[in-house]
């Protein structure tokens, strides 16, 4: 069997039962074969710890659901500190118990990831709200009242009445006519499975909204910076100016430099 075959089998077998196919090749003393086998194993190392990190984040937000008799929001925002575009929050309820594969801090997961995340959440949640702010009312009350007011608009956008939140950040949303119980988690979409849940709508939706303005301001290409200060959005701005869509209390030190 030549090593291209043996790279092909590895590549087209389900990663659970990788293991078998190591002890199988691992007596091959091609150079070529134990770099495939090394290469799976540390594949199949990172699987099995991506295992232990979605069960810890399960277990975490059980400890707040009380086996499954209250019903939990994960809330996460995405879009704070772009120079154009809105900021974006949502928040979502999980059915009790669900694993979702591969789940993280959306940060940390390839656009492909997040996308399949997206879909699989979208399809199994109980509920999900998103809210968003755009850059006016940005520029008219700041930054951190519009991630809240984002916040808030998700919470309320969901069809779904709950009985506490988590949300992600070191501080609770001001909600208007609401007592609904809330825990701040810091780096929460690391440590809960609801507000990984939540960053992954949020940023999804975002960027979707994003690559939708490009097409409309192709000059800026956010289709590919989704509005952060990426050097090329920065000489554009410099270059044609800001849109209706920039956050101009965001851009003073690039329009007076």
């Amino acid at each position: 069997m030549t090593i291209k075959e043996i790279r092909q089998i590895f590549k087209e077998e389900n990663i659970k039962l990788i293991p078998d196919l190591i002890v199988r090749f691992q007596e091959d003393p091609r150079k070529g074969v134990q770099q495939i086998c090394r290469q799976y194993k540390d594949k199949y190392n990172k699987y099995l710890e991506d295992i232990e990190r979605v069960d810890y984040m399960l277990e975490f937000d059980k400890v707040f659901e009380d086996n499954g008799r209250y019903l939990l929001a994960g809330v996460d925002e995405a879009g704070r500190g772009p120079l154009a575009g809105p900021v974006v929050a949502a928040s979502v309820v999980l059915p009790y118990n669900l694993k979702l594969d591969g789940i993280n801090d959306s940060k940390k997961l390839s656009e492909e990831e997040r996308n399949r995340l997206y879909d699989e959440i979208m399809d199994k949640a109980i509920a999900v709200g998103v809210g968003i702010v755009e850059p006016q009312i940005i520029d008219q009350i700041n930054i951190l009242q519009a991630t809240f007011k984002a916040m808030e608009y998700a919470v309320f956008n969901m069809e779904q009445e709950i009985d506490l939140i988590l949300v992600d950040g070191n501080q609770t949303i001001p909600l208007a006519n609401a007592n609904i119980k809330q825990h701040s988690i810091v780096k929460g979409d690391y440590k809960s499975i609801s507000i990984a849940a939540a960053s992954i709508i949020a940023k999804v939706t975002r960027d979707r909204i994003m690559i939708e303005y490009d097409s409309l301001y192709p000059n800026y290409n956010w289709k590919s910076n989704k509005g952060y200060g990426s050097f090329d959005h920065k000489t554009a701005i410099k270059e044609f100016g800001p849109t209706k869509i920039h956050r101009m209390s965001f851009l003073n030190n690039i329009l007076h430099n």
